[in-house]
């Protein structure tokens, strides 16, 4: 414990020491503690103009605590590239709601982010334009050559993709993930759906 500015501040700890063991028993405190268990505050990296901190760890190593971040790189797995895109919004998280409210990432937290530089490496590519409603008669015929999934493509007219955020804003100062696709996009449609 140490008293700051009148306040007894609790220092956070990642040692197993402090808990109880299997049976209930209260375990005899045999040590202080100790540097390599200390832990630090949460970063909730929240969306705005990229600020980020470095942090100097054990063994002189550096980790970048993201405070802020805007853009993020993003891959597109079925056409096996990667764009770097703005993220528009935290949409979903199965740990907390709160952290939806407050457009926090984190690591497994689902965003919206910008389909333009996915839309335009398509046009260029394939010479098909994404995310067009088409009338009957067309809608069948690109139907049988279609290469996009119905669910992704329905995403692209309101110019926004569902992604999942794979790296560690808070550690690595990076907002990397992927575009959901398949059943993982249709789990999370649903979860999504039954929150609203």
């Amino acid at each position: 414990m140490s008293l700051f500015g009148g306040l007894m501040l609790e220092r956070i700890s990642r040692d197993s020491r402090h808990k109880r063991s299997h049976t209930g028993a209260k375990r005899a405190q045999y040590r202080k503690k100790r540097k390599f268990e200390l832990g630090r505050q949460a970063a909730n990296t929240k969306l705005g103009a990229k600020r980020i901190h470095e942090v100097r760890v054990r063994g002189g190593n550096k980790k970048f605590r993201a405070m802020r971040l805007e853009a993020g790189t993003y891959s597109w797995g079925s056409e096996s590239i990667s764009r770097s895109t703005r993220i528009v919004s935290v949409i979903y998280n199965a740990s907390n709601n709160e952290l939806v409210r407050t457009n926090t990432l984190v690591k497994g937290a689902i965003v919206q982010i910008d389909a333009t530089p996915f839309r335009q490496w398509y046009e260029n590519r394939y010479a098909t334009v994404l995310g067009k409603k088409k009338r009957h008669l067309t809608a069948k015929v690109a139907a049988r050559n279609a290469t996009v999934e119905t669910a992704v493509d329905d995403q692209f007219v309101s110019g926004r993709l569902y992604a999942i955020v794979t790296s560690r804003p808070g550690q690595s100062g990076r907002c990397d993930g992927y575009i959901l696709e398949g059943k993982e996009l249709e789990f999370y449609l649903r979860k999504i759906r039954s929150k609203k």
